[in-house]
């Protein structure tokens, strides 16, 4: 494929400049790296903000009710990043007491961050608490019970959602499927799990029960689970409401929206799925008898996952005659460990030659100690030689947030990029780094 072909799943800004160098945010990538060094991860923050500002513009055409869009954060946490999403109004679904710090650093208003997780710590709840979080979202019943101790003990009420499990499949990775009765997530409907929690939670004066949510996997490419999963925890909302005076104030159905790793790939665009949920949620009411509640959306991969490209440089190149083309590049499964464990497909261009139209099919190695690091098998590129860039696009979600340093290797450099201008928002590591914590 020319690598201008490949451009559709970049960010707006890209384009093909007459050098045949790749350009992103105005900026020429090919000097971006030689600049910043690589691996690169890069961010269009043009990108960024109008993701956030087309969820924004869907809730407002097709959801009558109150509405917000809650970032999930383990796509990737930054504090600048934080604080641009911030200012486009955005929360905060944070998992760990990690995250949960990356907002407060980031000077996130509390109120507009929801605690996920299925094992919170008594510290983190704790800390959550204290911070003044505006919900935590109870996974199960040990948290309940560890939950109210400490509200107890700090004299201190805390509005909660429950996370339930509808026992819908999305039909996604079996890795990255939530929504399905075997998980390990969520309190089940089926078993009546759900029913218990809301049961004991409405008789504690320390709970402000608030609301439901459910999160069905990721990336979720069909409408009709939603459609299905919001039903079922519609009925099971009115249920609690007959039985125990339950009122669905909050509902979110989490997130899972595709994007496009692939210019073949089809995924619905942010109002589609938008629109979908608020026709199933509003229906769902009006059958049931509820008031339309304020919902909540969770995207993360569709927040970040377009605006970000990896930049790499090429070096060794190992030919096996009928068999394939190795191309080697100094990244790989140590900052993208997706298609080792996911399968996960990627498209690649190589940035300092994006004009070129004879290719090869190659395959696209890491530099780790293992078989499986490969970052694209058998895509088609103009012949790379050592030395050349390679761009790999939809890379800003799950990449760096999964990062590691095995085999003792730095982690990337992060940058922000808009009309010309560049920042970093997370420096590389360095060796020093790797053993500050060694004793």
């Amino acid at each position: 494929m020319r690598g201008i072909d490949a451009l559709p799943v970049f960010p707006a800004s890209a384009k093909a400049r007459p050098n045949g160098h790749l350009e992103i945010g105005g900026l020429d990538a090919v000097e971006l790296a030689r600049a910043q060094g690589t691996p690169l991860y890069v961010f269009d923050e043009e990108e960024l903000r109008d993701s956030a500002r087309r969820f924004r513009s869907a809730l407002d055409v097709h959801y009558p009710g109150e509405s917000s869009i809650i970032y999930a954060s383990k796509a990737f946490s930054n504090v600048a990043l934080f604080r641009l999403l911030a200012e486009e109004g955005v929360g905060f679904d944070v998992v760990s007491g990690g995250e949960l710090a990356t907002t407060q650093a980031a000077g996130v208003d509390p109120a507009n961050v929801h605690f996920h997780g299925n094992n919170k710590s008594e510290e983190e709840l704790q800390r959550a608490v204290e911070s003044g979080i505006g919900a935590i979202v109870v996974d199960n019943l040990h948290e309940l019970a560890l939950l109210e101790s400490i509200l107890e003990r700090f004299g201190k009420t805390q509005q909660v959602s429950f996370r339930v499990s509808p026992g819908v499949d999305p039909h996604t990775h079996a890795h990255t499927t939530t929504g399905v009765l075997d998980s390990k997530f969520g309190l089940a409907i089926q078993t009546g799990q759900a029913e218990e929690a809301i049961a004991r939670a409405m008789q504690s004066p320390r709970l402000d029960v608030a609301g439901l949510h459910f999160h069905l996997g990721s990336p979720i490419f069909e409408l009709e689970p939603y459609e299905e999963a919001i039903q079922i925890t519609m009925e099971f909302a009115a249920q609690m409401r007959d039985k125990y005076g339950f009122s669905l104030r909050m509902f979110s159905p989490g997130g899972g929206f595709a994007v496009n790793y692939l210019t073949t790939d089809e995924a619905p665009v942010p109002d589609t799925y938008i629109s979908t949920i608020s026709k199933a949620i509003i229906q769902g009411c009006d059958v049931h008898g509820l008031e339309l509640p304020a919902i909540s959306i969770e995207p993360g991969r569709s927040m970040v996952g377009t605006a970000g490209v990896a930049l790499y440089t090429v070096g060794a190149t190992k030919l096996l005659p009928d068999i394939r083309t190795y191309v080697s590049v100094d990244g790989g499964m140590g900052d993208n460990i997706r298609p080792a464990i996911y399968g996960s497909q990627y498209e690649a261009v190589l940035a300092s030659r994006m004009a070129d139209t004879e290719e090869i099919t190659v395959t696209i190695a890491g530099k780790y100690c293992e078989s499986g690091d490969i970052l694209v098998r058998d895509c088609s590129l103009p012949t790379p030689a050592a030395g050349d860039i390679l761009a790999i696009p939809v890379s800003g979600a799950y990449c760096i947030a999964m990062s590691s340093t095995y085999n003792a290797n730095p982690r990337p450099e992060v940058v922000l990029v808009s009309n010309g201008e560049v920042r970093t928002i997370r420096r590389r590591e360095t060796f020093e780094d790797l053993m500050r914590l060694d004793v």
